[in-house]
């Protein structure tokens, strides 16, 4: 009986437990490879101390130290790009890398078709042991780090030589990626898993949804003055702001500002089995962020029949929004996505529509697709 083949997941960004959103479109990707029979284990650095071996529903992870605990607060919580900011953090991320590839090593001890699958190039994928078949994945945001000089072109094209695939999420990651030396295939181009579960198609009348980190990449500021505009033209219904980050103050201070406080609610960061309630009697999304690697929560409006206004500039959203029926790509203004609002809401035909394309999404962004697209990288890794 042939060895199993045994993948290491290496990543800065995993679940801590049932329900955490960092990391969380991994999780169910992990699972339908395990049930695939492929030893799969995640390798992970450890938050606040909090170290050693466990499973989290039947896929064993290892969480591992890196730092004094104090100092552990780069990882699964969205502030890796802040440890290039000061010494102490660069200092944490060199820690970060090194023991990142410690662990894959141990992991693989043993194993004679191992592969490490490091989803982001950075960190994970310069953690990569050099001596072990690798397969990265690109999601965003170590994509727009290609943009901030040479150095980070050279380190990152070390990783993308050496990989025997390089992947990513979507077509405008995918670009960047190949202008930058990395070769990826049109067939490499696969988006992370969504859990369908209990998808209701909306049935409406429950407001205009934003689901996401409130970051300034995300410019709901945008949405709020679009949301805005739109009342005053006459919309009535509620705006409900999903999400939680650096920028939730100063939205709430806007939403005053403009007047619409008492129409505005900011739910905090919500857990994964509860977007499918958010969802269910959404009237529209508004998802303006800039260069999305993809947006998943797009994918999950869609996934419940909800029409989504994106702007132009929103990256991997126009691989995933219909620029008509159900969706608009709109310029990245207030006045203009107002106006995609305002538009999808008057038009009776946007939600038929939207499920239509959502139906698409729903088998394209299975856990068991996504699964088997992974499973013909490693065997091509490894050459089978």
């Amino acid at each position: 009986m042939a060895e199993p083949l045994r993948v290491v997941f290496l990543t800065h960004n995993y679940p801590q437990y049932s329900g955490d959103v960092a990391g969380a479109f991994l999780h169910p990707l992990a699972m339908a490879l395990r049930e695939r029979e492929v030893d799969l284990r995640v390798v992970t650095p450890s938050a606040g101390g909090r170290d050693g071996r466990e499973e989290l529903d039947g896929v064993p992870v290892r969480r591992i130290r890196y730092a004094s605990a104090a100092h552990e607060r780069y990882a699964q919580s969205g502030q890796l790009a802040t440890a290039i900011r000061s010494p102490q953090g660069l200092r944490a991320l060199a820690g970060m890398i090194r023991a990142l590839r410690r662990g894959a090593r141990e992991e693989l001890h043993g194993s004679r078709r191992g592969v490490v699958h490091a989803h982001w190039w950075f960190p994970s994928g310069l953690a990569a042991p050099k001596d072990t078949p690798l397969v990265v994945t690109c999601h965003g945001t170590d994509v727009r780090m290609l943009e901030r000089g040479a150095l980070i072109r050279w380190l990152a094209r070390g990783t993308f030589r050496r990989a025997a695939q390089v992947t990513t999420v979507s077509h405008s990651l995918a670009a960047t990626l190949r202008q930058s030396g990395a070769t990826v295939s049109d067939d490499a181009i696969v988006p992370m898993p969504v859990t369908l579960g209990d998808r209701p198609w909306t049935r409406g009348g429950g407001g205009v949804v934003v689901l996401g980190r409130l970051t300034e990449q995300k410019r709901v500021h945008l949405a709020i003055e679009a949301f805005a505009l739109a009342r005053e033209r006459g919309y009535m219904g509620h705006l409900r702001i999903a999400g939680d980050g650096v920028t939730r103050a100063a939205l709430q201070v806007l939403a005053g500002g403009l007047g619409v406080s008492d129409a505005v609610e900011f739910l905090g960061a919500i857990p994964p089995n509860a977007v499918s309630r958010l969802f269910a009697t959404a009237d529209a999304c508004l998802m303006p962020a800039v260069a999305e690697g993809f947006g998943l929560a797009g994918a999950e409006a869609l996934m419940q029949g909800v029409p989504i206004v994106a702007c132009t500039d929103g990256g991997g959203l126009l691989d995933l929004v219909p620029a008509s029926g159900g969706g608009r790509h709109v310029a990245p203004t207030a006045t203009a996505i107002a106006d995609g609002l305002m538009d999808i809401l008057s038009d009776p035909a946007a939600r038929a529509s939207a499920q239509q394309a959502g139906s698409v999404w729903r088998e394209r962004l299975t856990p068991a697709h996504v699964a088997d697209c992974c499973l013909t990288w490693y065997r091509e890794a490894v050459h089978e």
